[in-house]
């Protein structure tokens, strides 16, 4: 028997707020600060929470080659790749395409607006703009500015 009406939503929606930074999130969103910065107050390394792990997590994803997550090669955006081609027009939409395309194919968080990438002749890097909203906080655009260019 299936339970209509919406009072277990309304429990969840409460229950969410109570522990959530956000007033309208009916679900929190965390993960680990990969800088492990120390919580003085817990001895253990701090957490980061909605719209911050979310930008951690594209960021992530962006830098991720193929074969280093284990087990899952097929995540990537193989960014490192293109970075090696000349610098054109029609590469800078291939790379903002490759950034599009592991944002909406592995991070489900987050609804995607729109990606940029500019290319800074002088550096011989990307300037790479990600819009996009946190599901949790549809009304608040987040942007995140990654700065991509060659290690070698």
């Amino acid at each position: 028997m299936a339970i209509t009406g919406g009072w277990r939503n309304e429990a969840a929606f409460l229950d969410a707020q109570g522990q959530n930074k956000s007033d309208r999130s009916v679900q929190i969103y965390s993960d680990l600060d990969l800088f492990f910065s120390h919580n003085n107050n817990t001895k253990d390394v701090n957490r980061i929470y909605d719209a911050q792990a979310v930008k951690r997590s594209i960021r992530n994803l962006v830098l991720l080659n193929t074969f280093e997550k284990p087990f899952h090669p097929e995540i990537s955006s193989d960014v490192r790749a293109t970075l090696f081609e000349l610098m054109t027009p029609v590469t800078a939409i291939i790379l903002a395409r490759q950034i599009q395309d592991v944002i909406e194919n592995f991070e489900p968080r987050a609804r995607l607006v729109g990606v940029k990438a500019y290319p800074d002749l002088d550096r011989n890097a990307y300037d790479v703009s990600v819009e996009f909203y946190v599901v949790n906080a549809p009304t608040e655009l987040v942007e995140l500015t990654l700065p991509l260019e060659r290690l070698r």
